[in-house]
């Protein structure tokens, strides 16, 4: 059974840093994309970056271009969101996914296995 679970969210000032972490477990990920999405108060999920977990390579939405950054653990199973420079706006409900055969990893429909989310809040 496929489990994402996200942890890392929580509060903080405008201008501070958080890391989230999506631990993945119940096959091997080497093939999925692993994309991470956030849903802000009363707006729906919205995407924000992917990683191709076999090669690395990432993309991001033009919002956090610059000051977000993500990653992947190998050996951990593990795929982390790097979020520096925080703005209100980041305000919102992240969410990792997993999916095996990915076209336009930007879409929600794309991705076959979603984590629970987690909270994060930036302070003005």
């Amino acid at each position: 059974q496929v489990q994402l679970v996200e942890s890392g969210g929580g509060l903080v000032q405008a201008g501070g840093s958080l890391r989230l972490s999506c631990a993945a477990s119940g096959r091997t990920f080497s093939r999925y994309t692993m994309g991470w999405f956030r849903q802000p108060p009363g707006k729906e999920r919205e995407f924000v970056g992917f990683i191709r977990w076999i090669s690395g390579s990432t993309y991001y939405t033009d919002s956090v271009k610059g000051r977000f950054t993500i990653s992947r653990d190998n050996a951990k199973n593990t795929v982390y969101l790097q979020m520096n420079s925080l703005k209100p706006e980041d305000t919102a409900l992240y969410y990792c996914a997993a999916g095996a055969s990915v076209v336009d990893a930007t879409t929600l429909r794309s991705y076959d296995y979603w984590g629970q989310g987690t909270q994060v809040t930036v302070s003005s």
